[in-house]
C-alpha cells in the first residue's frame, strides 16, 4: 500500500492565548495524534503537508515523523474553517499493519440502469460510505459500485457491494444504498366538458327558489283544467 510522508512537530504553549493563530499564521495546523497505546500528543503539521494527504484520497496510510521516529497513522477527522473551507484541526490516529480495524470508506456509483433511459427513473443515492474491517494494508480509498444492472423493482443493499479481498462489511448488509425512484406527473388534470361543469354546479338558493316557484305554478295550472273539465 502506497504511503505518504508527514512531518510533525510537538505543539507547545497549549492553552496559551493567541498560540492557535500564531500556528495558522505560519500556516500550519494545529493537531492531535492519539491511539497505539501510547499517550495523545499535540502537534502541528503544514497546511500543504495535510492538503496532499488529502488529496491522495480517504484512508491514505501516512508515515508521520515525529521528534525522531517514524510511526504509521490516518487520518480520522479534519475540520475545516466555516467560511475559508481551509483546515483548522486534524486528528490522526496511530495505526498497526499486523492489525485489522473499522474504518468508513466512500461508495463510488459507476454505470447506468436500463430503466433510466427506459422509464426515466431517477437514481438515489442513500447511503454514500460504508463501515468495514480489514488490516490497513487492505483499507481501500473507496469502493466502486456497479448500478448497471439495477432495476425500478430491485435497489442495492450494502450487503450486495462486492468487497475488494481481504474486507469485511461492517455495516447492516440490509442498508440500502441506492436505488431507483419513478418521478412524480405534474401534469395538471383536464378542464371538465361546459356540460358536465353544467351538471357538476351546485344551485344557488335564488335558482333553487325560481325553479320550486315555476313547479308550483305548474301544479296550479294542471289542477284548475281538471276542475273546469268536470264541469
Amino acid at each position: 500500500m502506497e504511503k505518504v510522508t508527514l512531518e510533525a512537530v510537538s505543539r507547545e504553549g497549549i492553552g496559551v492565548k493567541g498560540a492557535l493563530s500564531q500556528i495558522r499564521a505560519e500556516k500550519k495546523v494545529p493537531a492531535v495524534v492519539y491511539g497505539g497505546h501510547k499517550e495523545p500528543v499535540s502537534i502541528t503539521v503544514a497546511v500543504k503537508d495535510l492538503e496532499k494527504i488529502m488529496k491522495a484520497g480517504k484512508n491514505t496510510l501516512v508515515e508521520m515523523t515525529l521528534n525522531g521516529a517514524k510511526e504509521l497513522v490516518l487520518v480520522k477527522e479534519v475540520q475545516f474553517h466555516a467560511v475559508t473551507d481551509k483546515p483548522i484541526h486534524a486528528d490522526f490516529q496511530r495505526v498497526s499493519m499486523k492489525d485489522k480495524m473499522n474504518v468508513v470508506v466512500p461508495l463510488k456509483l459507476e454505470g447506468t440502469p436500463a430503466d433510466v433511459a427506459q422509464y426515466g427513473a431517477i437514481i438515489e443515492h442513500i447511503m454514500r460510505e460504508i463501515e468495514v474491517r480489514a488490516l490497513v494494508s487492505a483499507i481501500p480509498h473507496e469502493i466502486v459500485v456497479d448500478i448497471t444492472p439495477m432495476t425500478i423493482n430491485k435497489g442495492i443493499l450494502a450487503g450486495d457491494i462486492k468487497l475488494p479481498q481481504g474486507v469485511e462489511l461492517v455495516t447492516d448488509g440490509e442498508a440500502p444504498v441506492v436505488h431507483l425512484a419513478i418521478p412524480k406527473d405534474d401534469t395538471p388534470a383536464p378542464a371538465p366538458a361546459a356540460d358536465d361543469a353544467a351538471a357538476a354546479q351546485p344551485e344557488s338558493s335564488s335558482t333553487k327558489g325560481k325553479k320550486d316557484e315555476e313547479g308550483n305554478l305548474a301544479k296550479d295550472n294542471k289542477d284548475a283544467a281538471a276542475k273546469d273539465a268536470k264541469k
